[in-house]
């Protein structure tokens, strides 16, 4: 665990004006997300030193805001708390500007690709493309390296002032293990005139190497993305393991490579039209307002607005002043001011003039554990939702060749239950969650599945006849959702409706399973869907906010 005044970014003495439940909030946020995204109110508790009914009303206001969780016995991160990331990256356009660049490059060399910007003395990612490999990276969108043991690091040294240097020997002096870069192991105190020597190689060379220094077994080559005037916006590094490279091999083979790509990146960058300022955001105060009055002591408004000045920086609002963020939020002009200072002091905002920029350390919140989520993690607690609304189980399938794949389940407690677990596959004919995913392909593509593939009877209820199945694929895309009656299994009856993702392209799908005898057809269709078509917007939703900058696996 790293040292409690290491956790505490801001350097100078605490503002008369800051807002202090916003800093423990905060505070908190960052606990959790530094314990893997997950924690239990009384760890929170001893982390934090703050008193339990602190934590108590932080957590349940922030499980009002639906930034978390509160599960049993532990505060999960939840992942609308990825706006707070997004409104940064957005505002930063470099992963929508640059982002194909690295994916493409990983492609070409079959390596991860990330590009990294700075954050104080450390180096924080904003976009990784991964190669899936069994010794593959672990690192996350979000994750915070000492500059000194990244290939990075010294390309953003070279350009820092006596200052910068004075405050990486403060925090070597402080914490020598580097304990509070949480993600990555402790190491011994580095060498300075190493990391001098590093810095000035990557300033005459343009280019620097990390040898393991990371990380045992992990090489990493890193070259500069600079903007027209030649600052440094962003860095691009391929990491490899020296069971493929050498830390020299890798930047004699693969140097000129990322080279050519940052110079394509620099193009686009240099090319790019600035962002056109979007419709204002809805303001949020109101909204505060109203749950203070609902919850009373249990939510933390001073909390609640501080966090959404956050959220209402974006693209093309990527400067702002204290009156804007007041304008944008519906909050006084003075409580705005208020939480912006707050939110300077502990360095998650920087002012430029009269502006307010939001700063990479945004991304500490909740972003690195969750930009790991699949679709089925997303969804499961929605799925477990509906099962306790309608008491009958629900799923999340995926289409696999002709069948569906069963990717998450929640099962109701019965006498007579409906007995799949997660990997089950069935013909996606006969099913309804199948029915509305092979109801969103083309029609050609579905003809040519059904003519290579004859559908076969389960029951004698199963839909054989292309024709009738045909109308049948016509009726699920036209209303939205499938009924299966007895076509899988004599006495299983279900209901499916599809999940979509950002694009609007049918991802998986969502049913509500019963035995016969329980509801009727109509009763599926006035009682169930509803419940289900709600649940899988709630899916949705969250699939969208996570999915804006991160690649979400459907299994």
């Amino acid at each position: 665990m790293p040292p409690t005044h290491l956790l505490q970014p801001a350097e100078s003495p605490e503002p008369a004006e800051a807002v202090a439940p916003l800093m423990r909030g905060i505070a908190v946020l960052r606990r959790v997300t530094d314990e893997g995204g997950a924690m239990s109110p009384s760890a929170i508790e001893r982390a934090t030193g703050l008193a339990r009914s602190t934590v108590d009303r932080i957590t349940a206001t922030l499980a009002r805001m639906e930034y978390v969780r509160v599960d049993g016995r532990d505060v999960t991160l939840a992942p609308r708390l990825m706006e707070l990331g997004n409104a940064y990256l957005s505002a930063l356009r470099l992963p929508s500007l640059l982002g194909r660049h690295a994916d493409a490059l990983a492609d070409e060399l079959d390596e991860s690709v990330s590009l990294a910007v700075g954050d104080g003395d450390g180096i924080r990612f904003i976009h990784q493309a991964t190669r899936r490999r069994a010794m593959s990276l672990s690192f996350r969108i979000g994750d915070l390296l000492p500059a000194e043991r990244t290939a990075p690091g010294p390309l953003l040294a070279a350009d820092w002032d006596a200052s910068e240097w004075q405050r990486w020997r403060e925090r070597q002096a402080a914490d020598p293990e580097g304990l509070v870069f949480t993600a990555a192991p402790p190491h011994t105190p580095p060498d300075e005139k190493d990391f001098v020597a590093r810095a000035e190689r990557a300033r005459h060379d343009g280019w620097a190497l990390d040898d393991q220094l990371i990380e045992p077994g992990l090489v990493a080559l890193a070259v500069p993305v600079r903007s027209s005037d030649g600052a440094v916006v962003c860095l691009v590094s391929v990491v490899s393991h020296t069971s493929r490279h050498t830390a020299v091999s890798l930047r004699d083979t693969l140097l000129p490579r990322v080279l050519a790509a940052a110079a394509a990146m620099e193009q686009d960058l240099h090319r790019a039209p600035p962002a056109a300022a979007p419709d204002s955001p809805a303001p949020l105060a109101s909204w505060t307002g109203a749950s203070k009055q609902e919850l009373g002591r249990g939510f933390n408004e001073s909390l609640a607005r501080g966090l959404t000045v956050l959220a209402t920086f974006g693209e093309g609002r990527d400067a702002l002043t204290s009156a804007e963020v007041a304008r944008g939020t519906g909050l006084a002009r003075a409580t705005a001011r208020r939480a912006l200072i707050t939110l300077e002091h502990l360095g998650y905002v920087t002012a430029r003039g009269r502006a307010y920029h939001l700063t990479p350390r945004v991304l500490a919140l909740g972003y690195p554990p969750l930009s790991l989520a699949t679709l089925p993690q997303i969804a499961q607690p929605h799925l477990a939702a509906l099962t306790g609304q309608v008491r009958d189980s629900a799923s999340l399938a995926v289409l696999v060749g002709d069948d569906v794949q069963y990717t998450g389940r929640v099962a109701t407690r019965r006498i007579m239950n409906v007995n799949i677990t997660v990997g089950t596959r069935f013909p996606a004919h006969a099913t309804s969650m199948g029915r509305v995913l092979l109801a969103a392909l083309p029609p050609a593509e579905r003809e040519s599945r059904f003519a290579r593939t004859r559908p076969h009877a389960l029951t004698p209820y199963t839909v054989l006849s292309p024709d009738e199945l045909g109308a049948t694929l016509d009726r699920a895309r036209a209303d939205g959702y499938a009924l299966v009656d007895e076509e899988l299994e004599v006495g299983l009856r279900s209901v499916a409706v599809p999940v979509h993702d950002r694009r609007g392209t049918v991802v998986a799908a969502v049913n509500v399973a019963m035995h016969s005898s329980s509801r009727t057809l109509e009763e599926c269709v006035t009682d169930v869907l509803p419940r289900l078509r709600e649940a899988v917007g709630r899916i949705e939703a969250d699939l969208h906010i996570t999915e804006r900058y991160v690649r979400v696996p459907a299994m």
